[in-house]
């Protein structure tokens, strides 16, 4: 079996010297021979449907690889995690107060319309993704508290007064040169982490605004500035959709793949079937039925991941309003039986909601260290609170939702979460809504369910990427949770440079929104197995942002 190599990535690191380990890596060994094919055309399964290709509107973990891979920010991840300089020429300039970053740009940087990539792109984007009218849940969320005026655009927009979105802290000095104020002291590696996202992915102002509405449906009204260009996509519910390289991209002599196709495949048994069949080169990620079958096989590629799945409760339901309900809930499914019997794919049950191995401290202390498993197992518990909640309510039974997506592994879990409730909670009926995931994703974001089956994975390296969730009214809030002591903690940990400090802020606040507040029901660290042909070399994995790179790969037959 390949892993897929662990790396340091230096970037990401916020106001402090901590140091940070993440997952990721890439299979560069040549494997079925030493010379590169004629034919560069790679072909993919995904898990799931592109939700959008709006960077701006982005908040899903297959857009922001297909964005990342079409197009490119300021920087990016190579091919080992390391943040590099992709539209930007080099390092950024930064004043002494670590305020104000100046960057310029690559003087041979194009859309794929040969329209140069100049700073006011980056401007617009920018201004689009914190502008309130566009409805962003991103922009906010990677801006605010970052970027300077962001947080008074979003508040001055909540009270219902004006705002002017040139009061963010962007600016094109000339074509070439952007200057980004921040709102906090950022370390220059950090900053150029935070630049890599793709919510700050640059946009065409004048294509943009000549599709109007009907900007990122289709292959037809996207632009590219990356290794790829979209050549075929029919919007959000397609299965299938094409690129091809793009030839106007500054570094084009690098990327050797022409195209890739990539299809939608939900079944990791049809998945496997393409595979051996020859049909495809890289499956979609494998359901546990299918991975110990390859135990061994040097084309399964494995990795732990940072991604969290867990079950948000939406407190805006009567019942689950109730504390005792919450934490009866969260208390009564064995989460070592589902990643063993239910995954087994490597995944591990969690109790937390800040994931381990994800951050170590300059003594290498994993920060999970100090709070280890909260919200455990235990049924009886479980039984007790339900009961105590019930006469609380003055109800004997309850029905909810459970909302989750429509692949396969994510059915089975949904299922054996029903049976779990169900049997230990007596009076409780889950009825299952499983949707197509960019369904699943808008239902949560507008509160449209009881218990929701989601997850997160982080953004950069850096517990308060997962922290920030909960905060009252946060954009990925959406649970209606809210406590003052929370966000209190919050508040005090992205105001500190201490590293110590701000992590016991942090493992303070996780003790709140589960141990006291049962907000969040943990369920397990995500582990994810797939099938990589011998003869691709360069597949390239991270563990942050995007999934996948594909401009590293090449085609050895």
């Amino acid at each position: 079996m390949k892993k897929a190599k662990l790396s340091t990535l230096l970037a990401f690191i916020l106001i402090i010297s901590a140091f940070a380990y993440g997952c990721g890596g890439n299979d560069s060994e040549k494997s079925s021979g030493d010379e590169k094919s004629s034919a560069q055309e790679l072909r993919v399964l995904m898990s799931s449907e592109i939700p959008t290709m709006d960077s701006v509107m982005a908040t899903d973990a297959t857009s922001f690889t297909m964005l990342n891979n079409v197009n490119e920010g300021l920087y990016g991840l190579d091919q080992d995690n390391n943040i590099v300089p992709a539209v930007a020429d080099g390092e950024p300039e930064v004043n002494a107060e670590g305020t104000e970053f100046t960057v310029k740009l690559k003087e041979d940087a194009v859309w794929s319309n040969g329209d140069p990539v100049t700073a006011q792109d980056f401007v617009y984007a920018w201004q689009r993704a914190i502008d309130p009218e566009t409805a962003s849940t991103y922009g906010p969320y990677m801006m605010g508290g970052k970027i300077a005026g962001a947080e008074e655009i979003t508040e001055a927009a909540a009270a219902g007064k004006a705002y002017d979105l040139n009061m963010l802290g962007v600016e094109a000095v000339d074509d070439k040169t952007l200057v980004v104020k921040t709102s906090a002291v950022m370390t220059v590696d950090f900053f150029k982490g935070l630049m890599a996202f793709g919510t700050f992915l640059p946009q065409n102002e004048e294509f943009v605004e000549e599709q109007g509405e009907d900007y990122a449906t289709s292959a037809e009204t996207l632009l590219s500035n990356g290794p790829f260009k979209m050549s075929s996509w029919g919007g959000s519910t397609a299965t299938e959709w094409t690129v091809e390289k793009n030839e106007k991209y500054y570094d084009a002599d690098s990327v050797s793949l022409t195209k890739i196709t990539f299809n939608v495949a939900k079944d990791s048994q049809a998945a496997v079937n393409a595979f051996e069949s020859g049909e495809v080169d890289i499956t979609s990620k494998l359901s546990s039925d299918i991975v110990p079958q390859y135990e061994g096989d040097e084309r399964l590629v494995s990795w732990l991941d940072p991604r969290l799945s867990w079950l948000k409760i939406n407190q805006d339901n009567e019942y689950l309003a109730n504390e005792n309900i919450r934490r009866a809930i969260a208390t009564a499914f064995n989460k070592d039986d589902l990643v063993a019997d239910v995954l087994n794919n490597g995944s591990v049950a969690a109790n937390y909601v800040v994931p381990a191995d994800f951050v170590k401290d300059e003594n290498g202390k994993d920060f999970r260290d100090a709070n280890g498993d909260l919200l455990t197992f235990d049924a009886e518990k479980a039984k007790e609170y339900w009961q105590q909640g019930l006469k609380e309510l003055g109800v004997t039974e309850i029905t909810l939702s459970l909302l989750g997506s429509d692949t396969e592994e994510a059915k089975k879990v949904d299922q054996y979460l029903k049976s779990q409730l169900e049997t230990n909670l007596e009076g409780l009926t889950i009825e299952i809504s499983d949707v197509p995931f960019a369904i699943r994703i808008d239902r949560e974001i507008s509160q449209e369910y009881d218990i929701v089956n989601s997850g997160w994975a982080p953004d950069y390296l850096d517990p308060i990427s997962f922290s920030d969730l909960w905060v009252t009214d946060g954009e990925n809030n959406n649970m209606s949770y809210s406590d003052p002591a929370y966000d209190e903690l919050i508040a005090k940990a992205e105001q500190t440079t201490d590293t110590a400090e701000k992590w016991s802020y942090l493992q303070e606040a996780e003790k709140i929104v589960l141990e006291e507040d049962a907000a969040v029901a943990p369920i397990f660290q995500q582990s994810y197995n797939i099938l990589v042909a011998d003869y691709v070399d360069g597949f390239t994995h991270h563990s942050v942002g995007t999934e996948y790179s594909y401009k590293y790969i090449t085609i050895n037959k």
